[in-house]
């Protein structure tokens, strides 16, 4: 069968820069899904996508589907012929449904009986008659929020369709996609080739685009504009800052990129960066430079849509819209200043953090109280602590935080620096919200540590206190992402610290404000509790180990964390699937059995498996009990492995349900003395394998 190569390109008004890509894959993926549900087979399909176009070339796709034959069924043969042989009613009114004669039925076998049907030839339909629909579905199906509809016509899309091509090879396929009829014309750039290109055949549209100034092939675009933006950075010695939303979205706004560096007053660079950062990027599109130590420079590259005859008449006018911007953050950066930190708690007293909770002051206060709690435990001096904690929240009354909310903290930082604050308080204000996400860095300073540690056991505590814990779909206060940053403050900080202990002290900190002390805690602990699961599925621990540490409950975070990674280290070793096996087997028998009091009787050790197996666990215990002492329950883990060969010889050998009682009960003795020395680290008998 013949093979053909087509091209469809959608022509619209600018598309959407934030869902180009989107709409360019799954206009994609819908196509494929056309081709494969008609039969027909295809190469690869090329998709591209610029501001004003969608396009795909479909490579060496099928002429036309597959001729095939259909089926369809009579009655059986016994029913359709008579004594004689001849047709019967029911095989006349079956052949006058087909419109066919006696020569055109055949047989075929159906279970246990033969019946009659008639196969008839269906001609595959050919690849001009199946596209325009194929397309025209995958269009419909394209993840498009709001549709709009242009001028008089009715189809909707996200923009107005202004041209529609479909190629097969050197012919136009005729059809009418979006309310448009199809044509081999396409148009170049918006400014430098506005003039119609007739399209020779499919082949020919990346290059006749390109010499009108269109790249038509994102990815192509978008390594044009990092390659301009690293030259451009590197003229001056800097490091351009290259967001992937934001690199996505430049890529989407130009067809022929061409990358300019402009650059703002050396005075600016005194404001928070952060914030001019933001702005730049949000409300610019710009890529800011920073030096080797993520220092801010004067200049940023802009990305424009045009090759200019006077390039700097762009870069003055990008330099002319960016001062205003700079200048309003310079703006609320002085104002801010006029106001130190701590003057603000009257604004937090008029803020509300949750109703029954009180204002964002009673907050701080709270956050100070337990932060002198949990001093001891981080190692931050109580008056750093004391102090960053009725800092922390105040600039989130700053006109800058109020202009730019992610700044919140950052700004705090500047701030407190300026005032003279040390090290230690400056940090922790931008510190206490971390980890911001999964797999962010943690507060650097132990005094970070503290704020951040005690205002999330504050929310957590309080929210529980109230009965508004989160649901399935509910979680306002994000406290199952709060939960994950307490586990990792305590895990990655080694502190020595019980969950019980930490909401205890927030507890403490709240006093009469929660009511029901004893119910808040049971909730919050077992809460915080089943966020282990989550934080280590995060970090790629299978399931089966976190439930063999999670069968103990361990009561502290760090004992959980080393428990795990016991378990981890212990799955890989050679003996491990045995020795599982082996835990579930014992345990299966001293679930069934109650365990008789008393240690195991040496004299009554009769078999040679079972007095080598007892002699091991005699040897072995001294050794393993030090390290589970000193929680190196990686190392005894490691060392009850070579307990392996005796116990195989012990179940081999050794009958436990023995009919003599006393045999049978220094035998379970001897059985959960083993299991003992395992649950001391985790169970393993749940370790699948």
């Amino acid at each position: 069968m013949s093979k053909h190569t087509v091209l469809f390109e959608l022509g619209c008004e600018e598309l959407p820069p934030k869902s180009l890509k989107t709409l360019r894959d799954a206009l994609h993926a819908e196509t494929i899904k056309g081709l494969k549900d008609a039969g027909l087979a295809f190469d690869a399909i090329e998709a591209y996508a610029a501001p004003r176009r969608l396009a795909l070339k479909i490579v060496n796709v099928d002429a036309a589907q597959a001729d095939t034959q259909k089926r369809f069924d009579g009655p059986a043969v016994q029913a359709a012929y008579d004594a004689e042989g001849k047709p019967t009613k029911a095989l006349e009114g079956f052949m006058r449904g087909q419109g066919i004669t006696a020569d055109q039925v055949s047989t075929f076998q159906a279970g246990k009986v033969e019946k009659v049907c008639f196969l008839k030839d269906v001609q595959g339909q050919s690849l001009d008659a199946l596209l325009p629909q194929i397309l025209q579905t995958a269009l419909d199906n394209l993840p498009i929020a709001k549709r709009m509809r242009s001028a008089a016509s009715r189809t909707e899309f996200v923009r107005p369709v202004k041209w529609v091509v479909l190629l097969k090879d050197n012919d136009v396929v005729d059809a009418t996609i979006q309310d448009h009829k199809t044509s081999n014309v396409t148009y170049g750039h918006r400014f430098h080739a506005p003039e119609a290109i007739t399209l020779a055949n499919a082949d020919a549209y990346l290059d006749a685009l390109r010499a009108a100034k269109v790249v038509a092939n994102f990815e192509e675009r978008q390594a044009i504009i990092d390659q301009q933006v690293k030259a451009l950075a590197d003229e001056v010695n800097a490091i351009a800052i290259v967001p992937s939303d934001l690199r996505d979205e430049v890529t989407a706004l130009v067809e022929w990129p061409v990358a300019l560096r402009a650059s703002f007053e050396e005075r600016f660079l005194a404001v928070p960066q952060e914030a001019l950062i933001t702005t730049m990027q949000d409300n610019q599109k710009y890529f800011c430079l920073v030096n080797s130590d993520n220092k801010l420079q004067p200049y940023f590259i802009t990305v424009s849509n045009i090759e200019s005859k006077d390039p700097t008449q762009i870069i003055e006018g990008n330099e002319k819209v960016v001062r205003p911007r700079l200048s309003d953050a310079e703006f609320f950066f002085l104002q801010d200043q006029k106001q130190p930190l701590a003057s603000r708690k009257e604004k937090l007293a008029n803020m509300v953090f949750q109703a029954q909770l009180g204002t964002l002051w009673n907050k701080s206060e709270r956050i100070a109280k337990l932060a002198v709690a949990l001093a001891p435990i981080t190692g931050a001096t109580v008056t750093d602590a004391e102090k960053a904690a009725l800092l922390a929240k105040c600039d989130l009354t700053s006109e800058l935080v109020g202009e730019f909310p992610e700044l919140q903290g950052i700004a705090g930082t500047y701030y407190a620096r300026l005032e003279g604050e040390n090290d230690e308080v400056a940090e922790a204000l931008g510190e206490q919200y971390l980890p911001k996400f999964a797999g962010d860095v943690l507060p650097q300073t132990k005094t970070g540590t503290t704020i951040a540690l005690a205002d999330r056991l504050d929310t957590l505590t309080g929210i529980f206190g109230i009965g508004q814990a989160p649901t399935g779909s509910k979680d306002p206060f994000a406290l199952r992402r709060s939960a994950i940053g307490i586990l990792r403050l305590v895990t990655e900080n080694n502190l020595d610290v019980s969950i019980e202990e930490l909401i205890k002290l927030a507890l403490a900190a709240y006093g009469d404000v929660l009511k029901d002390h004893d119910k808040t805690l049971a909730d919050a602990v077992a809460f915080l509790e089943g966020r282990y699961r989550a934080k280590y599925e995060d970090q790629g621990v299978a399931v089966d180990v976190i439930q063999a540490v999670q069968a103990l409950s361990p009561k502290s975070p760090l004992d959980f964390d080393k428990r795990v990674n016991a378990v981890n280290h212990f799955r890989a070793l050679p003996e491990a699937a045995a020795l599982a096996a082996a835990n579930k087997r014992v345990a299966n028998i001293l679930a069934k059995e109650a365990t008789p009091e008393g240690s195991v009787v040496e004299a009554k050790l009769l078999e040679d498996a079972e007095k080598a197996l007892f002699a091991e666990l005699q040897a072995i215990t001294p050794v393993v009990e030090p390290l589970l002492a000193a929680k190196d329950y990686t190392e005894a883990l490691s060392k009850l492995a070579a307990l392996r060969a005796p116990i195989d010889a012990f179940f081999d050998g050794v009958m436990v349900m023995a009919d003599d009682a006393e045999l049978k009960a220094n035998r379970l003795r001897l059985l959960a003395q083993l299991r003992g020395l395992f649950t001391s680290v985790a169970d393993i008998s749940v370790l699948q394998h």
